[in-house]
């Protein structure tokens, strides 16, 4: 029941919709997706070239975006509690199986009125928050658009409880997501998950020692006693009508995480539901986290610190070219060739897998499209997490313990989910495009953790770190 594949092939659908997207834009790159036979290993390639096709003109990337989504819509479909088969478009016109009714818990904790961020077991704030932004830039963790987006923030803590809009978090239990903070800070939450207890139990103490309001979406089970929680992919139709009725500016973020295709399912369900409220309410702003994991054009400022980075690195004791040799060239390779602007930062993982590309790629072509037609979008990048997902694959684990030694820093939840938080409350209350093209302006406010400013390409350093992580763990 709910979203579903077209086909019980993954991959199938991921390939038709990748090489449906590159048809207009770059027609022989769509022919490669179409002859591609190993999906699992050549995905990289495709969705790498899947940003390079639409870098040369504005159009190139609009055009991109809008086909990914309109064959996305097309191809996948909808099963209702009949079991009949739907079309996205009609299962959104249907009335919801069930009516949600709402829950209001009110916070008991205290406001903050000051902007302030976890780190390293403290709480940066006022000059101790601007030194450790400024040394952030200084290292490449985070741009200085960035930086400056928090700073400004900072200045502004009138923002931070969001007066006049409810943000519907898509995905509340998620660990990245930003719903801890907003609470702190008195905002306003819709708050969408799974109607597991255990989870709901955790987003209810949430909403208690925080100094906002949360509403649930609820319905009477079976001995009248009242169960909270939805589930998009199941609930689409119930959820969409639930969330229309929120008063005031509606602003739904998406930071659902799931393994495998159901990461894809959710996206589909978190997209659907944003275009068809957007339709509704056209003053409505989407909210979206960019995975740092995936293919960026990178401004000349991050590009040169990669360069100076790397002329250092072949004075370190870590020699290159014996292990570019034994490697076969794979490893340590060079970020970006010399004077690349835009450079093009290609940190896709391939143990994370081409569903979850293709799942924070719908994500990014919606903001795309949607930043076009006029909607506030806030899309950022997060650098890379200490997550429970993360950390339950013990190669991500050990790359991730290693990263250090290649200049990207790790951060823990807190520290990036209030970081996120609060360029989201940028993004709202100040943001508008900073670059005329989609994909360049992307890059505006990331905090990409060093993966764009490292000497050398991600992927040809990932086992290494792994190695060097998991050394560091066993000691």
């Amino acid at each position: 029941m709910g979203v579903t594949f077209p086909t019980d092939s993954t991959s199938s659908t991921g390939r038709t919709v990748l090489a449906d997207a590159l048809r207009k834009a770059d027609p022989i790159g769509s022919r490669a997706v179409e002859r591609e036979t190993n999906w699992r290993r050549g995905y990289l390639a495709h969705f790498r070239r899947a940003v390079e096709a639409g870098l040369l003109e504005p159009p190139d990337a609009h055009s991109i975006a809008l086909e990914g989504l309109q064959s996305l819509h097309r191809e996948m479909r909808f099963r209702n509690a009949a079991g009949e088969e739907l079309t996205l478009e009609d299962a959104m016109k249907s009335a919801g199986e069930d009516e949600f009714h709402t829950t209001t818990l009110e916070g008991k904790g205290e406001r903050e009125r000051e902007l302030s961020i976890p780190y390293r077991g403290e709480r940066l704030r006022g000059d101790t928050l601007h030194r450790q932004l400024s040394d952030w830039v200084k290292r490449g963790v985070i741009t200085a658009s960035c930086a400056e987006a928090v700073r400004t923030v900072h200045d502004h803590p009138e923002w931070l409880a969001l007066e006049g809009d409810t943000v519907a978090v898509l995905g509340a239990g998620a660990e990245m997501g930003p719903m801890h903070a907003l609470l702190r800070w008195g905002a306003e939450i819709a708050a969408v998950d799974l109607p597991r207890a255990e989870l709901q139990k955790r987003i209810h103490e949430t909403a208690m020692q925080g100094a906002g309001r949360v509403h649930l979406p609820s319905h009477a089970g079976r001995h009248g006693d009242w169960n909270v929680g939805a589930n998009v992919i199941e609930e689409l139709p119930s959820i969409a009508q639930w969330l229309d009725g929120h008063v005031g500016r509606l602003v739904l973020g998406n930071y659902c995480y799931a393994d495998g295709a159901t990461h894809v399912l959710v996206s589909v369900a978190g997209d659907v539901l944003g275009q068809h409220l957007v339709n509704r309410r056209p003053n409505m702003a989407l909210a979206f986290l960019a995975t740092p994991t995936d293919v960026f054009a990178v401004p000349t400022e991050e590009v040169e610190q990669a360069s100076a980075a790397y002329q250092k690195r072949s004075l370190s004791k870590l020699n290159r070219t014996p292990l570019r040799v034994v490697s076969g060239g794979r490893l340590l390779q060079r970020n970006y060739p010399p004077g690349a602007d835009p450079g093009l930062c290609d940190s896709l993982v391939p143990l994370q897998g081409p569903n979850y590309a293709f799942a924070k790629r719908i994500q990014r072509w919606r903001a795309t499209a949607a930043r076009d037609a006029g909607t506030t979008v806030s899309l950022n990048v997060a650098p890379a997490t200490r997550t429970r997902s993360v950390l339950k694959n013990k190669a991500l684990a050990a790359a991730y313990a290693g990263a250090h030694r290649f200049g990207v820093e790790v951060f823990d939840p807190a520290t990036s989910n209030t970081l996120m938080a609060a360029l989201l409350v940028y993004d709202l209350r100040a943001g508008e495009p900073a670059q005329e093209h989609p994909w360049q302006d992307e890059a505006h406010n990331a905090a990409h953790g060093g993966l764009w400013t490292g000497a050398y390409q991600p992927r040809s350093v990932l086992g290494l770190a792994a190695v060097l992580g998991l050394a560091g763990m066993r000691g």
